[in-house]
C-alpha cells in the first residue's frame, strides 16, 4: 500500500501541475526549501510511479482528434483489473478504470481524425484484449465536447505508423 504523500510533496505535485516548466532551483525558491530537497522528492515521487511528467495537449483546441469513453461489461470472475491492464496497453487508449455502475470497465480513447481507427479499436482491439468471451458488450460515447480536458497523447496518435493489433499477454 502506497504511503501518504505529505505536505511538502503534495505542494510539490500541485506546483507541477499548474506547470511543469520552472527549473529544480525555481521550484526551491517558490516552496522555500532547499534545491537538494526538491531534487530528492522530486525523483522519490518519480521514481515510486506516483508522479509522471509530461506534456498535455488541450483536446478542445484539436478538431483532428476524437475523444471517446468506452464502457465495458466483462464476464471475468474478479479479473476486470487484469483485462483493464491489457486494455489500457492498446493503442489509442489514454486509461482503463475499473469502476461501479453498469459498467465494469471504463475506457479513455483518444485517435487522430478517423472514425475508423476508433471502429477499429472498439470492434477488434478492446473484445481481443480479453479471453474470447470476457468482453460481453461495449458502448462507445463520443465526446462531443468537452470543458478542461486535456491529454497525453496515447501511443498510434499522430505517429508515423499506425500500430498494429498488439496481441495479448
Amino acid at each position: 500500500m502506497r504511503e501518504h504523500l505529505d505536505q511538502t510533496d503534495r505542494r510539490l505535485v500541485k506546483l507541477l501541475s499548474q506547470d511543469a516548466q520552472p527549473g529544480i532551483n525555481r521550484l526551491a525558491e517558490t516552496m522555500a526549501i532547499s534545491v537538494p530537497t526538491v531534487r530528492s522528492r522530486l525523483r522519490n515521487l518519480l521514481d515510486g510511479n506516483l508522479l509522471k511528467i509530461v506534456g498535455l495537449l488541450n483536446l478542445t483546441e484539436r478538431p483532428e482528434l476524437i475523444s471517446a469513453i468506452v464502457g465495458i461489461n466483462a464476464q471475468g470472475r474478479g479479473r476486470a483489473r487484469e483485462l483493464a491492464q491489457r486494455i489500457a496497453e492498446l493503442p489509442f487508449v489514454n486509461s482503463a478504470s475499473v469502476v461501479t455502475g453498469r459498467f465494469d470497465i471504463i475506457v479513455d480513447v483518444t485517435v487522430a481524425g478517423d472514425v475508423a481507427d476508433l471502429y477499429r479499436i472498439t470492434s477488434e482491439l478492446i473484445p481481443g484484449a480479453g479471453i474470447p468471451g470476457e468482453v460481453v458488450r461495449s458502448e462507445t460515447f463520443v465526446v462531443m465536447a468537452s470543458c478542461n480536458k486535456w491529454v497525453s497523447l496515447p501511443e498510434g496518435c499522430w505517429s508515423e505508423e499506425t500500430p498494429s493489433r498488439k496481441e495479448p499477454a
